[in-house]
């Protein structure tokens, strides 16, 4: 059965659209909603197969998502999730499209990066509803006839009916009215001249019916964004999420910071040498002041995993405190090469880590923890072997004096600020945090620093006088640099 939805008699009532719905996206985003979240698209936004859609002059991330359109066909008001399904008169292919250059512009509501003209192709035909298995449809994508986007309904977070009813708990659904159900993985940015296509089938339904494709041919459009409205504006965050990836919007990998060439340096260069270079660019507040190593002799080197406690209150005890809250969240998405940061604000009453999680960082590849506040099961960690930054051991539960609030957010840890991401290095001598974006250039410089003061060190073991040879001058500079050129 095809409709023409651009008709004024077809044109839908309302057109609401679903954020998050597909595990395979969920995962992507790296969210998980525990709830539906929807956004309402405009009614001019509706185009059919065959129409374009134009990416307006200066904007760069007009990006599609293949989804499954409902279509609802009687008026209904608080409908149980059982009863949602049977509300359901047909479905249909549709494209969700969002221009991420104005998502700034509409604090959450999409209005204009969601429902220019064109930005919600419907089509081309409709599959009655009615013996359909909702658990057992697919919606599929393709670019320039490669296949992008493939996925299907067995394994969805907020299965149909839940959608139905839980929209018309607050608002009467009416026939007519389309619902969007969200988007697998492989949405990604569209260029002009592309051609976009989204069919959804019913693959394992008798006659396996197909709504067939819905064609969507991306132009330039001849218009600039007008002055008097909000003016595109992008940064890598939003072409990674445009994109679907940092890799497919050619951004650099944040996590290939510490190259192996840099690893290696760092393991010959102390941190006194790395904080005295970064005290040369400005930065003097970057040691964790406080802890102390557990294991001499041991070095950590890796990407800052955040992970904040607040001071214990009882209400928010129970509401944070127990079941998986953040600090069990936090250990269980440690990544290789990660080194777990706590802000405890100094409180040494207790502990904010035991053997157990411990173990976990370290299974899943955690180079160490830095932590403002106590170890508890002290001797069990130290037979870890992680090394481990703490102001002292004791005995009592995190529960005593903290919540664990949030993980991967900025906090305060001895002192200093980290974020997500810092470069955490430790020593002997203790623990500094290094911006991301001088890592490389702090390191040569410092590695350089460290060859230097060896050198320097050999001359006065030798019964030079430090004076013009602690930094080298003159004729030790030039010797230093005869030296360094014969290595």
């Amino acid at each position: 059965m095809s409709i023409d939805f651009t008709d004024r008699e077809n044109r839908p009532g309302k057109i609401i659209a679903l954020h998050l719905n597909y595990p395979s996206r969920i995962e992507q985003r790296g969210r998980s909603p525990k709830f539906p979240g929807y956004f309402i698209k405009a009614g001019t936004s509706i185009a059919k197969s065959g129409d374009a859609i134009e990416r307006p002059t200066g904007t760069e991330l007009l990006a599609y998502e293949g989804e499954i359109a409902l279509i609802i066909g009687e008026t209904c008001r608080r409908v149980s999730p059982e009863d949602g399904w049977s509300k359901v008169s047909g479905i249909t292919a549709a494209n969700d499209w969002g221009l991420y250059d104005l998502r700034h512009a509409d604090k959450g509501s999409n209005v204009k990066n969601k429902s220019g003209d064109g930005y919600t192709p419907l089509g081309p035909d409709v599959i009655p509803a009615d013996g359909l298995d909702p658990k057992a449809l697919r919606v599929r994508t393709w670019v320039n006839g490669a296949l992008v986007q493939d996925d299907d309904t067995s394994g969805l977070v907020f299965p149909f009916g839940q959608l139905v009813a839980d929209l018309s708990q607050l608002m009467t659904l009416e026939a007519g009215d389309v619902i969007l159900t969200g988007t697998p993985a492989g949405s990604s940015v569209a260029q002009p001249g592309d051609t976009v296509e989204v069919e959804v089938d019913a693959p394992a339904a008798p006659g396996a019916p197909s709504t067939g494709r819905l064609v969507t041919e991306v132009v330039e459009s001849q218009y600039e964004m007008a002055a008097f409205g909000a003016q595109p504006k992008v940064d890598d965050t939003q072409r990674e999420e445009a994109w679907g990836s940092r890799e497919a919007a050619g951004l650099p990998d944040p996590r290939g910071i510490i190259t192996d060439e840099l690893r290696a340096k760092v393991a010959e260069t102390a941190v006194a040498t790395l904080s005295a270079q970064l005290r040369k660019r400005g930065l003097n507040n970057v040691s964790i002041d406080g802890p102390t190593l557990n294991h001499a002799g041991s070095r950590i080197l890796g990407y800052a995993k955040t992970l904040r406690y607040v001071p214990n209150r009882e209400d928010l005890f129970k509401k944070f405190g127990g079941g998986y809250n953040a600090q069990k969240q936090a250990m269980d998405s440690v990544r290789p090469d990660d080194v777990v940061v706590m802000e405890a604000r100094g409180e040494k009453g207790t502990g904010t880590l035991g053997d157990v999680l411990a173990l976990r960082a370290q299974v899943l590849g955690a180079s160490g923890i830095v932590t403002d506040g106590g170890v508890r099961d002290s001797a069990a960690v130290d037979e870890l072997g992680i090394p481990v930054y703490s102001n002292g051991s004791h005995p009592a539960v995190l529960g005593r004096r903290h919540v664990p609030l949030e993980f991967d957010r900025t906090i305060a840890c001895g002192g200093a600020t980290v974020q997500p991401g810092d470069i955490i290095v430790g020593d002997d001598d203790g623990v500094i945090v290094v911006p991301p974006e001088l890592f490389a250039e702090v390191v040569e410089d410092a590695y350089e620093q460290e060859q230097q003061d060896a050198w320097v060190f050999e001359q006065v073991k030798a019964g030079n006088k430090v004076d013009g040879l602690f930094p080298p001058t003159g004729e030790w500079k030039q010797k230093y640099q005869e030296w360094k050129q014969s290595r």
